[in-house]
């Protein structure tokens, strides 16, 4: 993380601050420093992040931290991640609670290098605090804290109280099939040997975050009395949905609204495409128990043929220039908790199909568990969206920003066809369908672009190179 916050996009010196120092020369001449206070700020953790949540504090006020050491769990736009401080100190105050929003470079809290400067701390936080209430901007923010502080002051009561269960399931949890917590109460589950399906959450939502698997191991609490409190959940409707209640966009919806918002802008147009796959499915089957996926298989195909076409794999960002870019680097969209996340396979021209394959599934689980890092979901030019799994047979895909062209693939299904010598046949066929930014890419770019592909994946033999 320390190494993330010192990338171009968000220097180390925008999350830690030191106020001003005051001097006071003592009689023996000697330098006394005073009042060492340092504001820990919302670190901006991708190039598009505007503020943060705050998923859980690791640490809490008292704490006495080391550099390097995680302080707390901030929810971007597009993943969690557990931020760092550089210098050594007491949390002395905690401006922002968690469940709590702040703008990207705004004060969360506030570090002291001494006991003595613990008080002057909790003042400046204060003042800190009072200034950001009375900012009309900020001012929704504290609204859900109020909600979930009665919850967190009395972890231990949340098994016991089983009205209390009916609500701390995460709306996203898809009716508690996957479990909803921070990455810090992931990794303390598997310290203090706890399941975090045993777990009722406190956090925003419904999250598991530190708290609740630390008073649920000091509990003690038994299978049984967890088995006695499990049914309540299934009084849930439809999977944590409350029918005609109104709900704030989560930081990735807002991410996800603001994109599609900006895409508007772009002037677009779109290609379809039909492709016999009945090689690409016999290759499929033949590889697939050595762990190859479909979607590795047609990153390879994009990839090839976008090595033959690099104005498709061109982007334009500022309206007046586009790049060709050096990096076959394809970004494939991918249906998470609560929002669409596009992970990017790097060099997937350079790579196998096998480690495109072992790479994929590591990023998928990242992405899911909301680990990703910025780079690998933002150096992607070319895209990919693939629905073929849930059987639809073509759609159009939106342009994110930034990228040249995205590729909307349909499913693979038999449909008769006239053979060559003028006879019926019958071919699995899939439909491909491209949108791309008509400032970089014409028509006929992309009329070449896909007779190449369909070329590739009408006799594969090269994606196994």
């Amino acid at each position: 993380m320390s190494q993330l916050l010192q990338t171009p996009f968000f220097p180390s010196s925008t999350v830690l601050r030191r106020s001003p120092t005051t001097l006071h020369r003592s009689t023996t001449n000697h330098l006394v420093v005073r009042a060492k206070i340092r504001e820990i700020f919302m670190p901006a953790l991708s190039s598009t992040m505007t503020e943060g949540k705050i998923v859980s504090w690791i640490k809490s006020e008292g704490d006495k931290l080391s550099k390097g050491d995680s302080v707390v769990v901030v929810e971007s736009d597009k993943a969690d991640m557990d931020v760092e401080t550089f210098y050594d100190g007491i949390l002395a105050a905690i401006v922002v609670e968690e469940g709590g929003v702040a703008a990207v470079g705004s004060p969360i809290a506030f570090l002291a290098e001494t006991e003595e400067d613990i008080e002057q701390a909790k003042s400046k936080a204060l003042s800190s605090s009072s200034s950001s209430s009375s900012s009309p901007s900020s001012a929704p923010a504290p609204a859900p804290v109020p909600a979930s502080s009665p919850v967190e002051s009395q972890p231990k009561k949340v098994a016991e109280n089983v009205p209390v269960a009916v609500v701390s399931r995460h709306p996203a949890s898809e009716g508690g099939k996957r479990i909803v917590a921070s990455p810090y109460a992931k990794k303390l589950a598997k310290e203090l040997k706890v399941e975090l399906g045993q777990i009722l959450g406190t956090g925003p939502l419904g999250r598991i975050v530190a708290k609740d698997v630390e008073a649920f191991a000091a509990s003690g609490s038994s299978s049984e009395s967890v088995a006695a409190a499990a049914p309540a959940p299934v009084n849930t409707v439809a999977a944590g949905v409350e029918l005609g209640s109104v709900v704030p966009f989560t930081t990735m919806q807002n991410a996800v609204s603001r994109n599609m918002v900006e895409s508007l802008v772009v002037p677009t147009f779109r290609v379809g495409y039909t492709i016999t796959t009945d090689a690409l499915d016999a290759l499929y089957k033949k590889i697939k128990s050595k762990g190859v996926t479909m979607t590795a298989l047609l990153a390879k195909a994009t990839a090839l043929a976008l090595a033959k076409h690099p104005v498709i794999n061109s982007s334009c960002r500022d309206g007046n220039s586009f790049v060709y870019n050096s990096n076959i680097n394809i970004a494939v969209a991918v249906a998470i908790d609560g929002g669409l996340i596009t992970p990017v396979l790097q060099d997937a021209d350079k790579l196998d199909v096998y480690s495109l394959s072992r790479k994929w599934k590591e990023l998928v689980d990242k992405a899911r568990a909301k680990q990703l890092q910025p780079h690998e979901y933002t150096t992607g030019p070319f895209a990919l969206s693939n629905l073929g799994m849930f059987g639809v047979d073509r759609f159009d895909a939106i342009l994110p920003p930034g990228t040249g062209a995205i590729m909307a693939v349909g499913t693979s299904q038999p449909t008769v066809v006239a053979t060559k010598d003028g006879r019926i046949g019958m071919k699995n066929q899939m439909q491909v369908n491209v949108t791309a930014d008509h400032r970089v890419i014409y028509g006929s770019d992309l009329a070449l672009f896909l007779q190449t592909l369909s070329q590739i994946i009408e006799d594969p033999k090269d994606l196994t190179f």
